[in-house]
């Protein structure tokens, strides 16, 4: 007998935003199925919604109406208007999601949108989801190069981060051999198992102008990008030097690489939101479950008015299952 394929996991986020319209209007477009994991009641303001206890009822259930695994938050929701009281279910949706993966029960998670400021006015200490669930899965055995790295894809471009939310003033400090090793292996190995790619092709992006100019616009290339390119190379991984990142996003260049390493926020997001500013997705490498989710924030100033796009939801759920797909194969 054929084993059913599990669910995807896929968390409310932060319930007084576009979380549950987003999720309403990913599921009336039926692709994989998936199991909400938070507060069915807001989910029953949008569609049909039929509580379940197992996520291996999703299979079931997803044709006719949302199947969720109901944890209510504590108290009433306003669209709009994040409280700090909702915190303790935000987080427990995404523990939950996290042992659904490491028990086999889900094939990998979706997480919707959180509001970062009252999680930490709750006592939240993680910057956000992608460390959240790197401490959570920190006891799972995994093979390969631990993350997580984050990678935002839209269209044909996969964006890699070396740092993620740094001043810019920071970023030089940040950007060490090390830490651009850890990264390029986490990526090497993530689109061979995850992507199915098995020759990776990795571009590095320069931090300077030109790239340096040859060192006359700044050494960071010279002390620490090139050697450490040139290292990693000795190891196999087919790596760039660092490319001056005013060339390296256009049609023709993208067919270069499969994958780009940026050093620093906006390297990366300003070419995916221009590629595709509505279907970004964010994905988390390196971890011992798939994670994927859109890559927006919670839109609290259109949450309840019916105009939030699922687009970026709906292609975090076809990645998530991609993934988690390949993984299947690959075992």
């Amino acid at each position: 007998m054929t084993r059913p394929v599990p669910p995807l996991a896929l968390t409310m986020g932060e319930p007084a935003g576009v979380g549950p319209e987003i999720i309403a209007a990913a599921w009336k477009a039926r692709p994989s199925p998936f199991v909400v994991v938070g507060d069915a009641r807001l989910m029953a303001d949008h569609v049909p919604v039929e509580v379940v206890t197992d996520p291996a009822s999703t299979a079931s259930v997803f044709d006719r109406a949302v199947p969720v695994l109901d944890q209510p938050v504590s108290t009433p929701v306003t669209p709009g208007r994040a409280d700090p009281a909702h915190a303790p279910a935000i987080t427990g949706w995404i523990e939950t999601a996290v042992r659904l993966c490491l028990d086999g029960a889900a094939a990998g998670m979706v997480t919707a949108p959180i509001a970062k400021a009252p999680l930490y006015q709750a006592g939240f200490r993680f910057p956000g989801h992608t460390e959240f669930i790197a401490e959570l899965t920190a006891e799972a055995p995994w093979s390969q190069t631990r993350g997580p790295v984050m990678m935002l894809t839209a269209r044909d471009l996969r964006a890699c981060l070396i740092t993620i939310h740094s001043p810019l003033s920071q970023v030089p400090e940040l950007v060490t051999a090390e830490r651009v090793s850890r990264v390029a292996r986490v990526t090497h190995e993530a689109l061979i198992r995850d992507f199915g790619i098995p020759r990776p092709r990795l571009a590095l992006a320069g931090l300077n102008p030109h790239a340096g100019e040859g060192g006359s616009i700044g050494l960071e290339e010279q002390e620490v990008l090139i050697p450490t390119a040139t290292a990693l190379r000795a190891e196999g991984l087919n790596i760039s030097d660092p490319r001056p990142s005013d060339t390296l996003f256009h049609d023709e260049a993208r067919q270069t690489y499969d994958a780009v390493l940026c050093l620093y926020h906006d390297q990366a997001l300003i070419p995916v939101k221009t590629l595709d500013f509505w279907g970004g997705v964010n994905a988390s490498l390196g971890l011992p479950i798939v994670r994927t989710s859109p890559d927006h924030g919670t839109g609290f100033d259109i949450a309840g008015k019916g105009i939030a796009r699922p687009d970026s939801l709906t292609a975090a759920l076809h990645l998530a299952r991609a993934m988690a797909d390949r993984r299947v194969t690959a075992a």
